[in-house]
């Protein structure tokens, strides 16, 4: 019996590569089962969790916030890990599939186990892989598309994307509903079975792939040579000023929702739960992806040349201004109101568009970056733009809390230390944009030329 011989090289087409649906479908799974847990993890940890003995022992809200914020700085780092062992030892398949059974067991642990004990063993191990294969899959994608069909990848990398929020919205109404009535065993199982699937579905794209084979020591040499380190370097810099963007954006599964506790939550005449809440991220995902690749972009064209840089810029720009909402919502608050969660829901909106112009764009642009052999590895550092955001939030929330549970940024203050914070990274990032050099290199393509008018080669929405 023969070994299967896997393509390395991309097919000769202009069409969509064959494996792409395999990877929407698995991406779509995997994103339910993580947005899934993770939407439901502040609320656990101070309603439901347990010590060593069974008896309820849950954290405070700043205990909360500081641990998720950590978890989900964990999640992001460990995408450099997964990178360094696909590009030089496995290749980006191998490496999905192994971390992919990883990622299943995290997923049972905390199915089975409502401890801190089980809680801590159940994030290390999804952290491990959920953080390891999201270099390699993001990477995988642009991998399947050679020279004459790379003017297609812009649009699959944003139905990539569509395919995340799917799965997220769905799991973000559901499993905040399956906790209230049906507690933690299957509100975490539920997701554990999604990555069960999303693990099949990739499985069974395997014969459609491009694989891309393992650098080994050509790995070490590229990214030692003048290309990688250069590459390396400035991107770097480009990922210190995004990963402000999450920092604000991820307190979408914290401090928000600690905010939404004590908000009205009736809307359209049902109450939501205040983990529901972030629901309304994916679901204007899925309409304003579709708005913006074929209605705002090139409305914007028509007044100025749209680099991937300028998006990223004005993004930012956006976010600074959807923190102004929650502040307001704090100042209400104070003085004994109580206001209705449409206020979260204009914030939703703003954050979402800076998402769109930050994100969908960093994550092709960060591919684009990257020379052939380091896909992986400069994905990784644009993934790690996440942890070192939200590494800062739970510092931020250490940092202020006092002994008797208090905050010494307190109410609105919070949020409009983030909200000047991510204005003045704004500011800062115009002037970093004007000398950044940007680089188009796709599989099957030696020789790309610079992109010197800041437009990744031949063309982008």
């Amino acid at each position: 019996m023969t070994k299967h011989k896997y393509a390395s090289e991309p097919v000769a087409t202009t069409g969509i590569p064959g494996g792409i649906p395999y990877i929407i479908g698995n991406e779509a799974a995997e994103r339910f089962s993580f947005y899934g847990m993770r939407c439901i993890l502040v609320i656990f940890m101070t309603r439901y969790l347990l010590d060593s003995s069974g008896e309820s022992a849950p954290m405070s809200e700043q205990q909360a916030t500081s641990y998720f914020h950590l978890f989900v700085s964990a999640v992001y780092f460990f995408p450099v890990v997964g990178a360094l062992v696909s590009d030089a030892l496995l290749g980006k398949y191998r490496t999905i599939m192994i971390l992919s059974i990883v990622y299943c067991l995290g997923h049972l642990v905390l199915a089975l186990d409502e401890t801190r004990l089980g809680l801590a063993a159940g994030l290390t191990l999804i952290a491990i892989g959920a953080g390891g294969i999201k270099p390699c899959v993001s990477a995988h994608v642009g991998d399947q598309f050679g020279p004459l069909n790379q003017h297609r990848l812009d649009r699959v990398f944003s139905w990539f994307y569509f395919s995340i929020n799917a799965g997220a919205f769905v799991s973000t109404l559901l499993i905040p509903w399956i906790l209230d009535r049906h507690g933690p065993h299957v509100a975490f199982g539920l997701p554990g079975l999604l990555m069960m699937i999303a693990t099949w579905a990739f499985w069974l794209g395997r014969r459609k792939f491009i694989h891309v084979p393992a650098a080994g020591l050509g790995f070490v040499r590229e990214t030692l040579s003048g290309t990688g380190i250069r590459a390396t370097v400035r991107f770097i810099g480009f990922i210190l000023f995004v990963s402000m963007f999450w920092s604000l954006f991820d307190q979408t599964g914290s401090a928000w929702v600690l905010q939404a506790e004590r908000m009205d939550r009736t809307l359209f005449g049902k109450e939501l739960l205040s983990s529901q809440i972030q629901a309304v991220n994916p679901l204007f995902i899925l309409l304003l992806i579709p708005a913006f690749a074929y209605v705002v972009y090139p409305a914007m064209g028509r007044f100025f040349t749209v680099t991937p840089l300028r998006k990223v810029g004005i993004g930012f720009f956006i976010a600074a201004a959807s923190f102004c909402v929650p502040a307001w919502v704090e100042m209400r608050i104070a003085a004994g109101e109580t206001p209705n969660i449409i206020w979260h829901v204009f914030a939703y909106i703003l954050l979402t568009t800076a998402e769109i112009m930050v994100s969908i764009t960093g994550l092709e642009f960060a591919y684009r970056q990257a020379p052939k052999t380091m896909k992986s590895f400069i994905m990784s550092i644009w993934l790690l733009s996440v942890s070192v955001g939200n590494l800062f939030t739970a510092l931020v929330n250490m940092l202020i809390a006092d002994e008797g549970g208090t905050s010494k940024l307190a109410g609105a203050s919070y949020y409009w230390f983030f909200a000047g914070l991510m204005a003045l990274v704004a500011v800062a990032f115009i002037f970093f944009a004007r000398t950044y050099p940007e680089h188009n290199y796709i599989q099957g393509d030696e020789a790309p030329p610079p992109s010197g008018s800041g437009e990744p080669a031949p063309t982008t929405s």
